[in-house]
């Protein structure tokens, strides 16, 4: 897609369920099961679609490298990710470039399922613990861990990376220090403030409410907006004022943060991203009797 004089495409990451009680906070199932179907564990689905953009002066860009394939069969199951290709093969089909001819790479927040891509196994597996039977399965060495993106920039910003690098009880569950360490170690990562255009017109914004440090993300060119919620609005389901996941540090701020720029998306027609969205990630905005509606594009 042409937005402006840039191009950006979503490229999709893979299905993953979580619980849609969690997902949807103090919402009643009875409300957001007619939106979100559950599965027969109560989980509901979505994906991680992530933002690349191309530039005129040659960037790169890629906002989030959705949740990685570094999982274990156990975590995989527990986290319903049914995945049909590599990531790279996505972002090939998607764009006609590999891994290696991204430029720049932007994590809104370090969470596993925005930050996971970062890193990839390395592919020099191998069999460890001795010899394994029916009562005791072998134990996999997967080789070190090395950048996804091997030529790339890695952006977070400085007061996410603090928090990642020491969470609290609350979240320590959602940063993994294997998605931005082999980052560190091969000097690619760059520490950001809290706003900073990435490239022209091109710009993150920290919105307390999911968290404490978390960036959103818009585009702004040729008279056209989009915008990147993130995980403050993760699907068009959660549109409604009140439907604010379980997951939030500060709900009540993303509730402020919503009032302040659904009304702005309507008004100014946005083209909106929601990451987590598992059918229609990018819409725009309507009000139609009184309620906000996503169309998508």
């Amino acid at each position: 897609m042409i937005f402006g004089d840039y191009r950006i495409e979503i490229i999709p990451d893979t299905e993953f369920r979580l619980d849609g009680g969690a997902m949807f906070g103090v919402v009643p199932r009875v409300l957001w099961e007619k939106v979100c179907p559950p599965d027969e564990f109560n989980r509901i689905r979505m994906n991680m679609n992530c933002l690349f953009v191309e530039t005129p002066g040659g960037e790169k860009i890629l906002v989030e490298t959705g949740i990685g394939e570094k999982w274990t069969e156990k975590q995989t199951r527990n986290y319903g990710i049914f995945r049909a290709k590599p990531f790279a093969e996505t972002l090939f089909e998607k764009t006609g470039y590999r891994p290696e001819d991204i430029s720049i790479v932007v994590n809104t927040h370090l969470h596993f399922d925005h930050a996971g891509g970062n890193t990839i196994n390395s592919g020099q597996w191998s069999v460890i613990g001795g010899q394994a039977d029916e009562n005791r399965p072998p134990i996999i060495d997967r080789g070190p861990l090395l950048p996804q993106f091997p030529n790339a920039r890695y952006f977070v910003s400085k007061s996410e990376f603090e928090h990642a690098s020491n969470p609290t009880e609350r979240d320590r569950a959602s940063y993994l220090a294997e998605n931005w360490q082999s980052i560190i170690e091969s000097g690619q990562l760059e520490l950001k403030p809290d706003e900073y255009e990435v490239a022209p017109g091109l710009t993150m914004r920290k919105i307390r409410g999911h968290s404490e440090t978390m960036q959103t993300v818009s585009l702004r060119r040729g008279g056209e907006t989009l915008y990147g919620f993130a995980d403050l609005i993760p699907t068009r389901a959660h549109l409604p004022l009140a439907w604010i996941m379980g997951y939030d540090l500060y709900p009540t701020e993303t509730l402020e943060a919503k009032k302040a720029l659904i009304p702005r998306a309507v008004r100014e027609n946005w083209l909106c991203l929601f990451y987590h969205d598992f059918t229609a990630p990018l819409c725009r905005l309507t009000e139609q009797d009184g309620k906000i509606r996503a169309v998508a594009v």
